[in-house]
């Protein structure tokens, strides 16, 4: 493990050196950093993001503009709060 930028304070090639093992035991000992256990996994899942579907739409100009004023990732943004009323109403009726 060889870092080619040089960072102030860091002592590469003692960490060069040390071993699996010893890498082991300081992370085990790493109160900063405490290890995960399988338990904390145990009802992890992996997620996929929901298939987005390419549509052709038509939205107010002025809408469009506000949400583009805001800055990049503006389609994303009128999907969540399209997101949030859809999940609402669905709650609703």
């Amino acid at each position: 493990m060889t870092n080619s930028k040089a960072s102030k304070g860091t002592d590469w090639a003692r960490i060069d050196a040390l071993s699996d093992d010893e890498i082991e035991r300081i992370a085990e000992t790493d109160a900063d950093n405490p290890a995960s256990k399988a338990a904390d996994w145990a009802d992890a899942t992996v997620g996929l993001p929901p298939l987005k579907a390419p549509v052709n739409a038509k939205f107010d100009a002025d809408v469009v503009a506000w949400f583009k004023s805001q800055g990049r990732g503006y389609q994303t943004r009128m999907n969540a709060v399209l997101r949030m009323y859809m999940e609402r109403h669905k709650k609703t009726g």
